[in-house]
């Protein structure tokens, strides 16, 4: 059974992970991100990945963090997204490091995401999340992946697409998918995915 989130969706539970995280201050001495709080195996649902987090775990990074992406070149971010990066970090309680950039706006710019799940279902469970299929369009790129993207209306856009069982997740505050695209491309041929 897919679960799907309206793309509409999306927009508020983004804002409301990143009031979430912008509601305590950040450690002054501590240049790391704070990792999400761990779950206990009371709080752990179907679809759960090899790092033990539920399917539609979203990073939380603070703006401020300044740990740099072990995959992805913050000065190739900024061109491919098409916004300078003022923050970025990552949430290292995914078993591959979640990354998050932030531009200007409270919100976050880019958020790449990497599963590594226990089963092909539980890879597209995550993708279903993202990339609802009754709100998106079909994505198979690079060849074998397949998943869904989409963008506009003012929501910003979104790429989400898995293999065996692995999915890449990126949302963009821009509205163009290509851009998401070229991340989740980027991010698979970087980890050799």
């Amino acid at each position: 059974m897919r679960r799907t989130l309206p793309i509409s969706a999306f927009s508020s539970i983004m804002l409301a992970t990143v009031m979430a995280s912008c509601s305590s201050p950040a450690p002054e001495t501590s240049a790391t991100a704070t990792p999400a709080a761990p779950v206990t195996p009371a709080e752990v649902t179907d679809g759960v990945g090899v790092d033990k987090l539920p399917f539609d775990a979203m990073p939380t990074v603070a703006r401020e963090a300044q740990v740099a992406c072990p995959y992805l070149d913050t000065e190739w971010v900024a061109e491919t997204n098409g916004q300078r990066v003022t923050g970025y970090g990552t949430d290292e309680s995914f078993s591959t490091p979640a990354c998050v950039y932030y531009s200007f706006p409270e919100e976050p710019q880019l958020t790449v995401i990497v599963r590594e799940m226990d089963s092909v279902a539980e890879a597209t469970q995550v993708v279903d999340w993202a990339a609802p299929i009754d709100s998106t369009e079909p994505a198979e790129e690079p060849a074998g992946w397949s998943g869904g993207r989409g963008g506009g209306q003012g929501q910003g856009a979104l790429y989400a697409v898995s293999k065996n069982n692995t999915a890449v997740v990126v949302f963009s505050n821009q509205e163009q998918s290509l851009k998401a695209q070229l991340v989740a491309e980027e991010v698979i041929k970087n980890l050799g995915l």
